[in-house]
């Protein structure tokens, strides 16, 4: 229903995916806006809003995840590491892949995937843990605006 929805066209849900993706990659971006304004506007369902808000925003992380791999490979990390300069970096070494469950966090959330890739972390849990962080937090902004 969703892929549908997006696939027909539909330019608001477009607009949201868009804003989404772009919110979660290292650019910043206000999502959670768009999807306020869309709910707001009752033109769609606040599940498919949620989710087509879920798969941009879990996109454009995973494009950070990838750029972080990407950088992993050119400069490994052969050296320990300043933990005042690299936190994000630091606290997955620590935390692992339940810390992207974060990566909904302003400032910090793209720092935490981008560590991630960098750092290897398994793919799909990594995924998972994106995936789940960001539907929480998309959910309980439609959940909390609908009528």
């Amino acid at each position: 229903m969703v892929w549908t929805e997006l696939v027909n066209g539909s330019s608001a849900l477009w607009s949201l995916f868009v804003s989404a993706f772009i919110s979660s990659t290292l650019a910043p971006g206000g999502s959670e806006a768009v999807l306020a304004y869309l709910v707001k506007q009752s033109l769609h369902e606040p599940g498919v809003l949620v989710c087509v808000a879920t798969l941009g925003n879990t996109l454009g992380a995973l494009t950070t995840w990838w750029l972080g791999y990407w950088a992993g490979r050119r400069f490994p990390a052969d050296r320990p590491l300043d933990p005042k300069r690299h936190k994000a970096v630091v606290a997955l070494q620590k935390k692992g892949v339940p810390l992207l469950l974060l990566s909904w966090l302003p400032l910090v959330g793209d720092g935490f995937c981008f560590a991630a890739g960098w750092l290897k972390l398994s793919f799909w849990p990594s995924v998972l843990a994106i995936m789940v962080g960001k539907l929480g937090r998309y959910a309980v902004i439609a959940f909390a605006l609908a009528d």
